[in-house]
């Protein structure tokens, strides 16, 4: 069994979560229930995915967590588009977010070639 919390995939994913739950922090009433939870969702699923992946016996299970998990970074790039484009964020929150998203992205993408690679 893998240690997740020595993932640096995990712990860029983690601070991702915590960003993106202080950022939506400030949207609007209306969209408690709506857009700031599925992007809360999608963001904690990042670094969930990959932890339940770490834990799994295979390489090719934990490979599907991280596929997952990649999958859930995707929306979270999207709903900070999006986000962007209702004026929930600023354009230096979304740049920051973004980039941030971005480097995670670039880490869990060298972490599946990685994985793939040992297969």
């Amino acid at each position: 069994m893998r240690d997740f919390r020595k993932i640096k995939a995990w712990a860029l994913g983690d601070d991702l979560t915590v960003a993106v739950y202080r950022a939506t922090d400030s949207y609007p009433k209306s969209e408690q229930y709506a857009l700031a939870s599925q992007i809360r969702r999608a963001a904690y699923s990042v670094p969930s995915n990959i932890a339940e992946g770490a834990s799994r016996k295979t390489k090719r299970d934990y490979l599907h967590f991280l596929y997952i998990s990649r999958g859930s970074l995707s929306e979270v790039e999207y709903f900070l588009h999006l986000s962007r484009r209702l004026g929930y964020l600023s354009d230096s929150n979304y740049r920051r977010l973004n980039d941030e998203a971005i480097e995670t992205q670039k880490c869990l993408c060298g972490l599946i070639k990685a994985v793939e690679e040992e297969l």
